[in-house]
């Protein structure tokens, strides 16, 4: 299946792509800096530039208005083509004394004095930002003086566009740097994947051995935790397998092998006597057969690899196992035992494998009235201990010494070899009552006897 997206890809995208917004954010913040700091200079420019010019006129002792203007400051203000500075001066009222170029008339009235106005002047020569600022001439305040300065705005741009690469370029330079840093620190950082990724291509489908990865960051580490458990639950299942293999052959191979001879000497019978003993042999040894692979099967599906695919009913244990006492009791009482069911639950629902559970419930009933001496008595309860259920078959037989309780549970283990068991009766209600959440256990009957007590919760995981 073709991955849908890189990781790495996703990686510089996600880190790249921010970085890039920030600096194309970085670069307007520059840009109207750099605006604002060249507007700021050209406007200081232009006010101490109207203040000076305002200190070269005075008036005379005749009272006439005089400019002291040589013609070494007009060349020194008019500066370079592309950063001209234009001005003029005025009386009001009275006319011009000083002029080196146009302006235009939309400056605002005349304010209080020595506020500087700052305005925008189109001209036929481009557009200027201009400053027109008010002086008294005299203490009447009917005389005044006006002082007028333009500066074209190309001058204003080139400063701003000084400053935009003064702050730009090491901006850029510090993108381009911290990509490679990016890149760099991803790949880096991916290399413990790369690593488990080749460890993952060479190792061979036999291998089950856990990964071990020394130098490896948390995360990655938190992953081949997670493949170690998987292997080694797969592992277990491997195991599992092999040994139900092992010793279904082993357990197949002594009936199988009986049922032949028992054949073979059937054939060679001569009396109808003889031939039919010979075949009440074999019968008995097919019917054992079959109830053998009828267990194994049983147990193969009640294995926990198995469990995941088995459907899950809601089960009333109340009806279950008052129907499966009724089912037992003409085989008990063929036995000559007493089967009872005590249960004063009308319902036991729980969510779980119907054909499981009756299996399990269908064992204890069976070994109950298998192994107890005929006379004996059986009886099986329901009753609900807080969030379980818990179904008890109590028998009035030897019981069981503790030190063979825990080997009852051992598959293809009989305490005693008489009978048709094989072993495995135990091991399959133990299966199953676990692979719905509850738990097996042997007690002894309060006189003699044994109980086999088996703990279902209401709501199996």
């Amino acid at each position: 299946m073709q991955a849908k997206y890189s990781l790495k890809r996703q990686l510089l995208l996600w880190l790249l792509i921010p970085q890039l917004v920030l600096w194309l954010a970085g670069a307007l913040l520059s840009f109207q800096v750099a605006s604002h700091v060249a507007n700021v200079m050209t406007d200081t420019s232009l006010q101490q530039t109207a203040n000076a010019l305002a200190r070269q006129v005075h008036v005379r002792q005749d009272g006439q208005v005089a400019l002291d203007f040589p013609p070494a400051a007009r060349d020194l203000l008019q500066g370079s083509l592309d950063d001209a500075l234009m001005y003029r001066i005025s009386t009001l009222p009275g006319g011009v004394l000083a002029s080196n170029g146009q302006f235009d008339d939309v400056a605002p009235p005349m304010p209080a004095a020595s506020q500087p106005q700052f305005y925008t002047s189109k001209t036929p020569a481009g557009t200027n930002r201009a400053l027109s600022v008010f002086y008294p001439i005299d203490k009447t305040g009917n005389h005044w003086l006006r002082v007028e300065v333009a500066r074209n705005q190309q001058g204003r741009k080139q400063l701003s566009n000084q400053i935009m690469l003064t702050i730009g370029l090491p901006l850029g330079g510090l993108l381009i740097v911290m990509s490679v840093l990016v890149w760099v620190g991803i790949n880096r950082g991916l290399k413990p994947l790369h690593g488990l990724q080749k460890l993952l291509e060479t190792r061979r489908a036999q291998n089950l051995a856990p990964f071990e990865l020394s130098d490896a960051p948390e995360e990655v580490h938190a992953l081949t935790h997670a493949l170690n458990q998987l292997l080694s639950t797969t592992n277990e299942s491997v195991a599992r397998q092999r040994r139900f293999i092992a010793d279904a052959a082993h357990q197949l191979r002594t009936p199988l092998a009986g049922l032949k001879s028992q054949t073979e000497l059937a054939m060679r019978e001569t009396t109808v006597k003889g031939l039919g003993d010979r075949l009440n042999m074999v019968h008995t040894s097919a019917t054992r057969s079959i109830h053998l692979v009828n267990q194994l099967l049983t147990l193969a599906r009640s294995e926990p690899g198995t469990q995941s695919g088995m459907p899950r009913v809601k089960v009333d244990l109340a009806k279950l196992i008052r129907d499966l006492t009724a089912e037992s009791v003409p085989r008990a009482l063929a036995a000559g035992m007493d089967l009872g069911c005590d249960t004063s639950l009308n319902e036991a629902v729980i969510e779980g494998n119907s054909a499981l559970l009756r299996e399990l419930f269908v064992n204890l009933v069976e070994n109950a009235i298998k192994y107890i001496p005929r006379g004996g008595n059986v009886t099986v309860r329901l009753t609900q201990e807080g969030s379980n259920y818990v179904v008890e078959v109590e028998d009035d037989g030897p019981g069981i010494p503790d030190e063979d309780k825990h080997r009852v549970f051992e598959r293809f283990y009989r305490r005693e070899q008489t009978g048709s068991g094989c072993g495995l009766g135990m091991a399959i209600v133990k299966e199953i009552a676990e692979r719905h959440g509850g738990s097996v256990d042997l007690l002894d009957a309060p006189v003699h006897g044994l109980i086999v007590r088996v703990t279902l919760p209401l709501n199996p995981q």
